[in-house]
């Protein structure tokens, strides 16, 4: 046989091994031209690159024992079924008119080969239209799927998670109106292939939006819990959000640019060089319930990395403290902070946000499964002030160093504009009683801009007022977190199996 350099990759990265039959031209290589009747396996497995990028590599050993190959093809055949975390059936949901509309090629092109190669049987529908995945969670036998996979953008991911996440709770009697109820926690993991005009979530998760290695992070089954934001409104129930709940500058942008589709992604810079300019504040009150449980703290430059200590000794607390309390302290009414103002922009965010044009995201220690959610609001300021804040989320510097920006680890919060608290009467007295004041505010716009919009995950949410409660690792994603230092040699580090036979 045959000894080259060697080099280790550990079991949970093999993806297949399957037997190989030998061409001619392979047989008349040099070294194999003695053997009789040489016999081979491939191993294909995770070949880790810079940046976080997953590729599919492969080694083939050859011997000219046919016994001994056959050995070794069943003993990593075994290995591999030992690796109880890996999907046997998915539920496949591609949105064929996200982002550049490339979902299918994508998916039939980069993903379903290397499902095949990893003996995964899908079952696979493309929407049609606006909540299809979402109707459809609530139909299918959910439990014969060891998870769901959306391909397509943040907005695909959104429908299927709150598709899964409301499908858990019905099956288990629970009302989603309520917001105190204790929500239960999806077990069936959520994979997202990025193919939409944004993938946060997944860049967030991974560290990278790259269909290959999202498919590669499936097939090895790769778990990282996360934490779900539930969104009220008078005991009615309207949204889940996992990355970011924005009022005013986020929301605006995302109102302004929802008109632009046609533009593409180049929307955003359009509509947030306008909101910019525009320069809205809202008036309203905050109230928040700090998350004491969290061992971390937003200002501490911890990140979030693969098997995070904060997120799992964070749990545990809460877990603790749920336990001590019997929930009681849930309701208790002096952990309630509560602070009035003007805002330019009000951010809670579940994890960093992180994208490549914002490689340290809103929030940089923001945690995925801590059970909490950073509080981020910025006051009002001058044009000048609000543009130094915005270009730190583009370079190294802390960019919560401003007298008008304050962030808050919460586990829960509530906003209700001034103007809902002010006048409960109907809409033509708040039109006579506050449009002057609005005038006087914003000189150069129009007059009837009292309220903005929610932000939430990417999808617009009219309410000026809202509850929000932070669930702990509600639900679970085929990823691992950011990984650790991976850095550039890890090309060459780990770029094939011990070669040994």
């Amino acid at each position: 046989c045959v000894h080259t350099e060697s080099c280790f990759v550990p079991t949970s990265e093999i993806i297949a091994v399957e037997e190989t039959e030998l061409t001619k031209k392979q047989r008349n290589i040099g070294k194999w031209k003695k053997m009789t009747k040489p016999h081979a396996f491939t191993v294909y497995y995770v070949k880790k690159a810079r940046n976080h990028r997953w590729r599919c590599s492969d080694v083939t050993f050859w011997c000219v024992d046919e016994h001994l190959c056959n050995q070794w093809i069943q003993a990593l055949k075994e290995l591999l079924e030992m690796q109880k975390s890996r999907p046997k059936q998915l539920l496949v949901y591609i949105n064929p008119y996200g982002g550049k509309r490339q979902g299918k090629r994508i998916y039939e092109q980069k993903v379903a080969p290397l499902f095949s190669l990893a003996s995964i049987s899908t079952d696979v529908v493309i929407t049609e239209h606006a909540n299809h995945a979402k109707d459809n969670l609530f139909e299918v036998n959910i439990n014969k799927y060891d998870g769901v996979v959306c391909v397509g953008g943040d907005g695909m991911f959104s429908e299927v998670m709150h598709g899964l996440i409301g499908r858990m709770q019905k099956d288990s009697g629970i009302d989603q109106n309520n917001p105190k109820a204790p929500l239960v926690q999806c077990n069936i993991r959520i994979g997202i292939i990025p193919a939409g005009s944004t993938d946060c979530i997944c860049y967030s998760t991974v560290g990278i939006s790259d269909p290959v290695t999202s498919a590669l992070h499936i097939i090895v089954g790769d778990c990282q819990p996360l934490d779900v934001s539930s969104v009220h409104h008078n005991n009615t129930f309207l949204k889940y959000s996992v990355s970011l709940l924005g009022y005013g500058f986020y929301g605006d942008i995302l109102k302004d640019s929802e008109k632009k589709r046609w533009m593409g992604p180049m929307r955003y810079d359009y509509s947030g060089f306008k909101t910019f300019l525009s320069h809205h504040y809202y008036e309203g009150t905050i109230s928040f319930q700090p998350a004491k449980h969290t061992l971390g703290s937003p200002r501490d430059k911890d990140s979030c990395r693969t098997g995070c200590y904060i997120c799992k000794k964070s749990e545990q607390q809460l877990a603790e403290q749920h336990k001590e309390s019997g929930l009681k302290q849930e309701e208790d009414e002096e952990e309630w902070k509560v602070m009035k103002g003007k805002f330019l922009a009000i951010n809670a965010v579940n994890m960093s946000c992180a994208c490549p044009r914002s490689p340290k995201g809103l929030s940089p220690a923001a945690h995925l499964a801590d059970g909490s959610a950073d509080l981020i609001l910025v006051r009002k300021c001058s044009r000048f002030d609000f543009l130094r804040y915005l270009v730190r989320h583009t370079n190294q510097d802390d960019q919560f160093d401003f007298s008008f920006v304050d962030v808050y680890r919460v586990k829960s919060f509530q906003f209700t504009s001034k103007l809902l608290e002010d006048n409960e009467s109907n809409v033509t007295d708040i039109g006579k009683k506050r449009f002057g004041h609005f005038c006087r505010d914003h000189p150069a716009c129009c007059c009837n801009i009292a309220n903005s919009t929610w932000n939430c995950d990417g999808e617009t949410l009219d309410s000026s007022a809202i509850e929000v409660r932070v669930h702990c690792q509600l639900m679970k994603l085929f990823a691992r977190g950011i990984e650790e230092n991976c850095k550039d040699d890890a090309a060459s580090s780990q770029s094939s199996i011990e070669q040994l036979l």
